[in-house]
């Protein structure tokens, strides 16, 4: 192998043509790398660009030039004006702009941008999306000489991940944000909002009879409902404010820097207002409400699980009360809720264990008294907690599908009560929409006659205009059915409901039974209940209908009534509602007639308070009993010597601070006027508009939670009291003296 080496050894050898060969196959290689390039810039899959040290576009790949606009000069423009960074999918989550990371001069892979494809930088209808890779580039000495990188197009995969992410974030069928997407954003807003020590404020929501709809109408019409009450609520509520549907008929909405709870509970009101008006779907008419729970971070929670519990449990206690209305939360509302839970269980056992009966109030005649009907109403004593309300567990009964079976034994027990009666006595019962809508209704009202041997006419169901909110069809079907039985029907709480002018046109009806609320106020000055009143008894006596005025608890009321010619009376004034064997007593004994006992004028219900309260002055902390309470002012009792114009600060607890002056000042009572008004709190009582931050607890040395129950414990600066007493304190109770 040495032999053509020509005596020399191989050591000694010298190859002058080998660097001439590699060298020579750099050159080539550069030239197939250049075509390489070449034909990846045509084939599209990927570009390359540079920048000058300016951010000038120096080079750009013909293909890729060719994706802006025919005739635009794209070299020598600025890059970040040529694509428009993308912002993140959600909303807490903002991309750098690309200008940014320009100027950073630091490396960014994959940067996802779209091209401002149209001359004044706005975008196309067709948008398309690159995905940048750049790195600054320096000279020996560290210059910067501007940016290198690659694009490609990923204008197809970006809008299939864009909308894979969307359909993971939104309801399919309203296009609001889902409850994964909700969760991810509270704990977003709430992690930020706890460093910038901001507040949040949640609103939870259900829709009332909403099950109603999807049983009379069928689910496509619920479905067609949702998305018309998140095209009401996308309307009513802030740009800002993120609204999802959590499932079924529940909603969640978040409302950033709001703690105001005025401005809260009108917009609470606002709505249920807007969701309780009339809806069209497929013919027919709908009728829903809603009930709204609130709670605010930080006061009612920190984290986000605390703050769903809280308006979940003001929610709960918003159905509670009634149905649509708003409830802040509470601390007291925990242990509301378990008296909930407790009373849904012990309602499934207390019709076996025997703890239901029906009491029964007097249908009287206005101009003669005697009785002509009585109203059955349910009523539950409970072994433990007494006697619980229609108004307390009726709500937790329909809640827990209960009601249908209550229903029927309140339509058994009735008839049989009503059937030892004497002569032509009707009794009249409630019948839910949820039992109206039941194919089974005639059925159990033909047995409940047949047993108990009451004529069908001495039977009279009483219904709400809720009943109409159904199909059309199926309403007057059962309409039709009930009346072949030979029942009478009443239409109950008329006028507080929608278009009732329309039902007593459909419906078969015998007597309107006027909302108490008419009655409350008619013989009042400048109120017009006088004149409702009379209209309704004038459109039902053309319409050969009977009347029955509600809840008359006064002389003047009941005056008033028989002037307008009302048929009949109900109410406090007569006798509320009795057990059975009282009734018997009084119908034994041969006298009809019930004399009217009552005040000589209706006196509006006054809550008795009797509450333990802070009261601050300068350095001093006392505590007095608030005596009564009004959006402008109180009386409070206990402190003694408190000059008037005097300035107190009352703990309201919570966290609910109120500035009221000394008006008057007689004794140990003070009256005083606030400085800034209070706001319903949605369950019929008062509540601040702010309360103290724990932001500002924390600022001032206590641990950052959600305000407890009881008394506000005030910061260091306003603690116990301090130097000698500027007033004497009043102990109430023991009627003493002491030092405050």
């Amino acid at each position: 192998m040495f032999r053509n080496l020509g005596g020399q050894r191989a050591d000694q050898v010298r190859v002058p043509d080998a660097e001439a060969v590699v060298a020579r196959a750099a050159i080539l290689d550069d030239r197939q790398r250049l075509a390489m390039f070449e034909a990846l810039e045509a084939t599209g899959i990927g570009w390359f660009w540079s920048t000058d040290a300016k951010g000038m576009l120096t080079y750009l790949s013909p293909t890729a030039i060719d994706q802006f606009k025919e005739g635009r000069v794209v070299i020598g423009e600025q890059l970040g004006k040529l694509v428009e960074t993308v912002e993140g999918t959600d909303r807490e989550i903002r991309a750098r702009p690309l200008s940014f990371l320009l100027s950073a001069r630091t490396t960014f892979s994959e940067q996802p941008v779209r091209l401002a494809t149209a001359g004044d930088g706005g975008t196309s209808r067709n948008e398309v999306w690159w995905a940048l890779t750049g790195k600054p580039h320096f000279d020996r000495a560290q210059n910067f000489l501007g940016y290198r990188g690659s694009a490609k197009d990923i204008t197809s995969t970006y809008q299939q991940l864009r909308d894979s992410s969307r359909a993971a974030a939104y309801d399919s069928l309203t296009g609001l944000a889902n409850r994964h997407r909700m969760t991810k954003r509270l704990t977003a807003v709430l992690n930020a909002y706890r460093l910038e020590k901001r507040s949040c404020a949640l609103l939870m929501l259900d829709l009332d009879r909403f099950k109603q709809v999807n049983d009379t109408l069928g689910h496509p019409a619920g479905d067609e409902l949702l998305r018309q009450v998140s095209q009401r609520l996308q309307q009513i509520l802030p740009a800002e404010t993120e609204i999802g549907r959590l499932g079924g008929d529940e909603f969640q909405i978040i409302l950033p820097d709001m703690d105001d709870r005025g401005t809260l509970g009108e917009l609470a009101n606002r709505i249920i207002q807007m969701i309780s008006q009339p809806y069209s779907i497929e013919g027919s008419r709908a009728i829903i409400g809603t009930s709204i729970g609130i709670a605010i971070a930080p006061y009612d929670g920190i984290e986000p699980n605390e703050l769903i519990k809280a308006s979940d449990l003001a929610l709960y206690a918003a159905k509670a009360g009634g149905r649509g209305q708003f409830r802040f939360y509470s601390n007291d509302l925990k242990e509301s809720a378990e008296d909930r839970r407790e009373i849904e269980e012990d309602l499934r056992d207390a019709l076996a264990q025997g703890q239901l009966e029906m009491h029964y109030q007097p249908t009287v005649d206005t101009k003669t008294h005697m009785v002509r009907g009585f109203e059955a109403l349910m009523r539950w004593h409970h072994p433990e907690h007494g006697t619980i309300m229609p108004s307390v567990f009726i709500p937790i009964a329909e809640d827990s599908n209960l009601i249908d079976e209550l229903g029927e034994w309140a339509l058994r027990q009735a008839c049989a009560d009503a059937a030892n009666w004497p002569g032509e006595l009707t009794v009249a019962v409630n019948v839910s929409a949820q039992q109206f809508v039941s194919d089974n209704l005639p059925t159990i009202i033909t047995n409940a006659l047949s047993a108990s041997g009451l004529p069908a006419r001495r039977l009279e169901l009483e219904i709400t205009e809720s009943v109409f909110m159904g199909e059309v069809g199926a309403t007057d079907q059962m309409f039709a059915a009930l009346r072949k039985i030979g029942i009478k029907l009443a239409l109950d709480d008329f006028g507080t409901g929608y278009s009732s002018l329309s039902y007593l046109r459909r419906a078969p009806f015998d007597k309107i039974k006027i909302d108490q609320s008419f009655v409350r106020g008619c013989t009042d000055k400048d109120n017009s209940n006088a004149a409702i009143i009379t209209a309704i008894i004038s459109l039902a006596s053309a319409m050969n209908m009977a009347t029955t005025a509600e809840g008359v608890e006064a002389l003047d009321e009941l005056q008033c009534i028989a002037g307008l010619n009302a048929d009949f009376v109900q109410g406090f004034i007569f006798s509320r509602a009795v057990p059975h064997s009282s009734v018997m007593k009084k119908l034994e004994s041969g006298e009809l007639r019930y004399e009217p006992l009552g005040p000589a004028k209706h006196r509006a219900d006054r809550k008795m308070l009797f509450r333990r309260v802070g009261v601050i002055h300068e350095d001093h902390h006392y505590t007095a009993i608030l005596r009564d309470l009004s959006r402008s002012g109180a009386r409070i009792e206990g402190l003694a010597g408190v000059p008037v114009g005097t300035q107190l600060l009352l703990d309201l607890g919570e966290g609910q601070l109120i500035v009221g002056s000394v008006r008057r000042s007689q004794d140990a009572t003070q009256g005083l006027s606030f400085e800034t008004p209070l706001v319903s709190d949605g369950a019929g009582g008062l509540c601040t508009r702010h309360r103290v931050s724990p932001y500002m607890l924390a600022a001032a040395g206590m641990p950052l939670r959600a305000l407890p129950a009881g008394h506000y414990a005030p910061p260091r600066d306003i603690g116990a009291p301090v130097g000698s007493p500027q007033f004497m304190q009043v102990d109430v109770s023991a009627g003493s003296l002491r030092a405050g």
